[in-house]
């Protein structure tokens, strides 16, 4: 089965919740496991943390989009956002390192995401925005 949604939203923390719950709603037609549910809301709140955060320096007026798209026993998740960009995407996947200090940021984002998710490909590009992109094989997909 093929199925795929889009939503946008704005770049407010409340958000974060909203997304992950759109998220494992739309996954629960794959018959995941609770494991695997509670997998993809944890990589998908990381995802638009990022987004909020860092990619719109926590600028409420702006656009923070998610795709979901299943296909066979595969879930993909693109979280994107027009903001800031990375300027050095390695170093950003680096476990502990943040570009926010300041803000008690852990720096584990990405870390998090690869830890729950079978990929993640991370495109940014300065001034333009980034795009994080997520896959997950369902185990107990229909």
């Amino acid at each position: 089965m093929q199925n795929e949604m889009e939503i946008r939203f704005l770049s407010l923390s409340p958000n974060e919740g909203f997304a992950r719950a759109v998220a494992s709603a739309f996954a629960a037609q794959m018959n995941p496991g609770i494991e695997e549910l509670s997998d993809i809301r944890t990589a998908v709140s990381e995802a638009v943390t990022n987004a909020i955060i860092h990619g719109y320096e926590q600028r409420p007026d702006r656009f923070v989009t998610m795709r979901i798209t299943v296909d066979g026993d595969e879930l993909t998740v693109v979280v994107r956002d027009d903001g800031c960009g990375i300027g050095d995407v390695e170093l950003a996947r680096k476990p502990f390192y943040t570009s926010k200090p300041e803000l008690e940021r852990s720096g584990m984002g990405f870390s998090v995401m690869e830890a729950f998710m079978d990929e993640v490909t991370v495109e940014s590009t300065l001034g333009s925005g980034t795009t994080v992109t997520m896959r997950k094989r369902i185990r107990h997909a229909n």
